[in-house]
């Protein structure tokens, strides 16, 4: 996902994606009215809605609570399940990893518990020395158990914003156990979270965990520094094979997946068809194609990439675009499914602008060099395995990085995943909705 609309755009990201620059204009001051808002979300929707076919002809602002009600009315939801409101300021902020909140995910265990499964460097949890692995028994007092719901867990930790505190007990993997008290403040998030070279097989195969796509604040153009010395790392290393693990990842910044892509395409490809977006048939003169361009030194004759529900958009669009050119393997879970894209609408409209309103609806869907350009259903896995957050990142007896390395070093035939494989009945992006569920994090 990414539309590129040369003439207005210097940029414009995925949809659970986008960062986008828009053209110069001036606006006329105008007042704020609940109705004003709801009319100008109508009007947005009937303009660039990928799927503005179904839109009704009218509407009643009026009868209508809030912006959100109206919206989810409007969406197409036997296809749309991605569509949101937020404001600009925090658009901006979650694109360039600028979050607020205690820093950390959670994950189920092969054994049921509840684990810490990554944690930001610089956020609250990270500074205070929290590791994926750790053990979640209580939080305020209260075990894990009395916080379950019907769609998984419900920590009741309180808003994002500065100041907020909870405890936390953690069974830690030599099994004493610690009582932490953390208080919520705003950190800048990194993408990498783990990264180093393996010796399997007589091979040397990278191990780069990617969490979330984001770009890093005041570079131009749009590039992550992470990726860009991550990359140099393993070209350093003269890695043979590379594993890249996206099992949290749900998407972000087309320019960093491009930046990605650029790198790890064999240099036989340079030139050739990356993409194709088609945005609605009101707009098909904003359709576009976009070619690999390739960086660096990797030559990769295939890709191993970790994959579970909570891959998505950007991270799929990785696999996809690649498919077509090398061996892509998936390691884990089937993806979220997200073939279409969004970019933020308030720069078209000065109702939404003047009101720090920001629309980012889905605008326009994607095709591989294939044509590929369905797969709402996610991409299925080559190695079925579970995410078990129980073992560190790299631990070699985790499940999902142990049957990627198995795969490398013996083939398909070796893996017994198959037989005793269960799909996970719930993860952690189920628990967010809109922006959130690109960059879920508590």
């Amino acid at each position: 996902m990414v539309l590129l609309v040369r003439k207005c755009f210097l940029g414009l990201f995925l949809g659970l994606s986008v960062f986008l620059v828009s053209c110069n204009r001036e606006f006329e001051e105008m007042p704020s009215s609940e109705s004003l808002v709801k009319e100008a979300i109508f009007e947005s929707m009937q303009e660039w809605y990928y799927w503005n076919d179904r839109l009704p002809a009218t509407i009643n602002s009026g009868s209508y609570r809030s912006n959100e009600d109206l919206l989810y009315d409007l969406m197409y939801l036997q296809l749309d399940r991605w569509s949101y409101l937020t404001t600009q300021e925090e658009f901006n902020k979650a694109f360039t990893g600028q979050n607020a909140g205690h820093g950390f995910g959670f994950g189920l265990g092969e054994d049921g518990k509840l684990y810490v499964s990554f944690v930001y460097k610089d956020s609250p949890a990270g500074l205070d020395g929290w590791e994926r692995g750790w053990e979640i028994i209580e939080i305020n007092g209260k075990p894990i158990e009395s916080y379950r719901s019907t769609n998984g867990y419900n920590f009741e930790l309180g808003e994002n914003t500065p100041g907020v505190t909870n405890t936390f007990t953690f069974k830690l993997p030599d099994g004493s156990t610690t009582t932490r008290t953390n208080i919520k403040s705003e950190y800048q998030a990194n993408s990498v979270l783990h990264r180093e070279v393996l010796e399997t097989g007589g091979k040397k195969v990278g191990y780069w965990v990617y969490n979330s796509f984001k770009v890093s604040p005041g570079v131009s153009p749009n590039r992550s520094l992470e990726v860009e010395e991550t990359l140099s790392y393993f070209e350093s290393q003269g890695i043979d094979e590379l594993v890249l693990d996206l099992r949290y990842n749900g998407g972000g910044s087309v320019d960093v997946a491009e930046q990605i892509m650029n790198a790890l395409i064999p240099a036989s490809e340079d030139g050739k068809l990356m993409y194709t977006n088609a945005l609605n048939a009101e707009k098909t003169n904003f359709n576009e194609t976009f070619q690999f361009s390739k960086t660096g030194n990797l030559e990769l004759d295939r890709l191993l990439v970790i994959t579970s529900r909570g891959s998505a958009s950007a991270s799929e669009l990785i696999i996809n675009c690649l498919d077509p050119y090398m061996d892509v393997i998936l390691v884990g879970e089937s993806t979220y499914g997200k073939p279409v894209g969004s970019f933020p609408l308030s720069q078209f409209n000065e109702v939404l602008s003047q009101n720090q309103v920001e629309l980012v609806p889905i605008t326009f869907a994607i095709a591989n060099a294939n044509g590929n350009a369905a797969y709402y259903q996610g991409f299925p896995v080559t190695i079925p395995s579970r995410d078990n957050p129980a073992f560190n990142w790299g631990d070699p007896k985790e499940d999902n990085l142990a049957s990627a390395l198995t795969y490398i070093q013996y083939g398909g035939s070796a893996s017994n995943n198959r037989q005793r494989f269960q799909p996970s009945t719930w993860q952690m992006i189920d628990s967010f909705t809109g922006l959130e569920k690109e960059f879920p994090v508590y």
